[in-house]
């Protein structure tokens, strides 16, 4: 299952780091992609996430929000 989200607030590739390593820790995930131009967030998992288990997640790393694309 792929679900993409943007992430505001990044400023660097720090942020994007951290926001992935968040994102990867959660249960079934088995990818993240995430790009700092446009904040596009990608999330491969075997099963569908709950986006406010995402939410979480990015707010673990940091001050960033989420939307669904």
């Amino acid at each position: 299952m792929i679900a993409e989200y943007i992430v505001t607030g990044m400023t660097c590739e720090h942020c994007v780091a951290h926001v992935k390593e968040e994102v990867s820790a959660i249960p079934g995930v088995t990818d993240v992609a995430l790009a700092l131009a446009d904040g596009q967030l990608t999330v491969t998992s075997a099963a569908p996430i709950d986006i406010q288990t995402v939410v979480a997640a990015v707010a673990e790393a940091g001050e960033y929000q989420v939307a669904p694309k």
